[in-house]
C-alpha cells in the first residue's frame, strides 16, 4: 500500500477556534487539521497526530492507518510555523480542541501518537489530563484551558525523542564562545576539529557533554536577565538567534549509542555544513519561548515529569537509523512511563521511514497490530 492508494480513503478538513485566541482575525481557525478515514466508516478507534511547530495534518502515516480501519487526525496548534512564540500550555488545550472533536465524530478510543518532538508534546498533554502542574511562560498564569483537557486511551511514541530541552542540548555545538558571534570557536571543543576524534575518548566527550550543559545554562540566564531588563526600559519581549546546533558527536562516531544510522549525516545533509549554515531547530526563538521549550531546567517540554504518571497502553516505535533520534532515546521513553502494559520494537528505517517503498506499510502494519490487539474497530 502506498499513499498514491488512497482511493478508499476520505480527507476532512478541519477548522476550529483556540480556546486562548479564539479565530483569527482575516478568519481563519488557529487549529487546523485534516482527519482521514475509510469512505463510509465511523472509526470507533482513532489517532491524533501533533507536533511543537510542524505541520502534521499531512502526516505520512495518516493514509497507511486509514486503510487499515483507523481514523487519524493530523492536527496543529497555532504554533504549526511559529515556533518563536509557543507556549506549551495553549498548544496542550489546543490540542484537546482536536481529542474533543474526535469524540464528537462518534470515536470510542483516542489514540495519543507523539512523532518526533511530538512525543514529550503528547507525554505532557496526558499527564496534564491527571495533574496540572506544568508551569507557564514566564511572568503568566497557567491558562485555565488545561484543567478541561480530556485523557486519551492509547499513547504511541514513533521515531521520538525525550523532549525538546534535551534533544537541543544533544545537539548544540559547546565550541561556539560567544552566542552573538556564529564564528567564534573553542578548538578545544570542536567536535569538527580532527584532533578531538574520531571516535572521541572518553574524556572528551565528558567535557564536550558539560559544556554543552553550561551553554544551555548560559543561554537560560541571558533569556531571565533580559526578561528583568526590558521592562524598564519600555519593552516586553525580544527574538534572538541560536547558532550552531548540529553538533551531536553520535553524527560522526558511529561507536556511541550505536545503530544503523549514516555516519556523517543528519537530518540536513552533512553536519560539519549543517552547523554553519542557518536551519535547525529553535534557531530564531523569543525569550519565553526559550525558557518554556528549550532551557534544561525551566521547560517542561520533556517526558521526565510526564511519563511516570502515564498509565495507557503504551508502544514505542524506534527506527534503527535515525540519525537524530537513538536507540536510548527509545529505552528512555519505555524505561520512563508508568504503564503495564508496554512495548518497544525497533524497525528499519530512518526518522521519517521515507527509504523504502516498504518502510511505512511496515510500521502501519506493526502499529495496527499492536492496536487491534487491544480495541475493537
Amino acid at each position: 500500500m502506498s499513499e498514491s492508494l488512497s482511493s478508499t480513503v476520505e480527507r476532512t478538513f478541519v477548522g476550529l477556534p483556540s480556546p486562548a485566541i479564539g479565530r483569527a482575525g482575516a478568519g481563519g481557525h488557529p487549529c487546523q487539521g485534516i482527519y482521514y478515514r475509510l469512505r463510509g466508516k465511523v472509526p470507533k478507534t482513532a489517532i491524533i497526530a501533533t507536533h511543537y511547530n510542524l505541520d502534521f495534518s499531512e502526516h505520512y502515516l495518516a493514509p497507511y492507518m486509514a486503510e487499515r480501519g483507523f481514523g487519524f487526525l493530523g492536527w496543529n496548534t497555532r504554533f504549526r510555523g511559529n515556533e518563536p512564540y509557543f507556549q506549551l500550555d495553549h498548544a496542550l488545550a489546543e490540542i484537546g480542541v482536536g481529542v474533543a472533536w474526535l469524540r464528537d465524530q462518534g470515536v470510542e478510543e483516542v489514540v495519543l501518537l507523539g512523532n518526533s518532538g511530538g512525543g514529550s508534546l503528547m507525554a505532557a498533554y496526558q499527564s496534564q489530563c491527571k495533574d496540572v502542574d506544568i508551569r507557564p511562560s514566564v511572568g503568566r498564569p497557567v491558562f485555565r484551558g488545561l484543567y478541561d483537557l480530556a485523557p486519551a486511551d492509547y499513547m504511541i511514541f514513533l521515531a521520538a525523542h525525550p523532549g525538546r530541552p534535551e534533544y537541543i542540548t544533544g545537539a548544540m555545538d559547546p565550541s561556539l564562545t560567544d552566542e552573538f558571534d556564529p564564528t567564534s570557536i573553542d578548538p578545544s571543543l570542536d567536535m569538527y576539529d580532527a584532533r578531538n576524534g574520531v571516535p572521541f575518548s572518553d574524556e572528551f566527550l565528558q567535557r564536550y557533554g558539560r559544556a554543552q550543559v553550561a551553554r544551555n545554562a548560559r543561554i537560560t540566564e541571558y533569556c531571565l536577565a533580559e526578561l528583568d531588563r526590558l521592562p524598564s526600559l519600555g519593552t516586553l519581549e525580544r527574538l534572538f538567534v541560536m547558532n550552531r546546533t548540529w553538533a551531536n558527536p553520535r553524527f560522526l562516531d558511529p561507536t556511541i549509542d550505536p545503530s544503523n544510522r549514516p555516519v556523517g549525516r543528519c537530518y540536513f545533509g552533512d553536519p560539519a555544513r549543517a552547523n554553519r549554515n542557518v536551519f535547525g531547530v529553535g534557531m530564531v526563538t523569543s525569550l519565553r519561548t526559550w525558557l518554556n521549550m528549550f532551557s534544561l531546567t525551566e521547560s517542561d517540554c520533556v517526558v521526565d515529569s510526564h511519563l511516570p504518571k502515564n498509565d495507557l497502553p503504551t508502544l514505542v516505535v524506534h527506527a534503527d537509523a535515525d540519525m537524530g533520534v537513538f536507540p536510548a532515546d527509545a529505552q528512555k521513553l519505555l524505561d520512563l512511563t508508568g504503564a503495564d502494559d508496554k512495548q518497544l520494537v525497533t524497525l528499519p528505517g530512518g526518522h521519517y521511514f521515507n527509504e523504502t517503498s516498504e518502510a511505512r506499510p511496515n510500521v502501519a502494519d506493526h502499529v495496527a497490530a499492536w492496536l487491534q490487539a487491544r480495541v475493537s474497530n
